[in-house]
């Protein structure tokens, strides 16, 4: 458990400085470009071929600053703390005398939520691919009696009909 917090620790330590020293380099580069100018301007009185430099030194800092933004960007985090989990589906199934209530979170709205009882198999179907079969013990001459769906929770009353 240690082991797996200190990496993440130290992969989000490490795109912390790459992100940091970007916002660090960036301004020592227009710093020494304004400073190459003044220099220039200083020492020749203004020719052409310290305006050439100029130029050149100009387009090179662009360059360097597109090219150090690009590698940042495309830098993506060894470990991403919020990776997708397999998430358990979990239900209830409380019987009653004589009667069924099942109980589970779905992925709505109420109007895409498709339930259905076929032979003792409860289907239960909602967005996002969502799909799942209850076997139910004892169902096979039962219908579904109520159906509630509130917060994302489903609710259902199954009874003989």
């Amino acid at each position: 458990m240690v082991n797996t917090e200190s990496r993440c620790l130290a992969s989000y330590k490490g795109a912390y400085s790459n992100e940091q020293s970007l916002n660090f380099v960036i301004p020592v580069m227009i710093v020494l470009f304004l400073g190459i100018i003044y220099v220039m301007t200083q020492r020749s009185g203004g020719g052409l071929v310290s305006f050439i430099l100029v130029g050149v030194a100009a387009l090179t800092m662009f360059y360097w600053v597109r090219v150090l933004k690009k590698m940042t960007k495309d830098q993506k985090p060894a470990f991403s703390a919020r990776e997708a989990e397999p998430k358990n589906w979990v239900y209830d199934l409380i019987k009653g005398d004589g009667d069924f209530v099942f109980v589970a979170e779905v992925p709505g709205p109420e109007n895409k939520i498709m339930v259905r009882l076929i032979d003792g198999v409860l289907y239960v179907r909602g967005t996002a691919n969502f799909s799942k079969e209850i076997p139910i013990e004892g169902s096979n001459e039962m219908q579904i009696f109520d159906f509630k769906y509130r917060n994302g929770v489903l609710t259902l009353r199954i009874k003989k009909g």
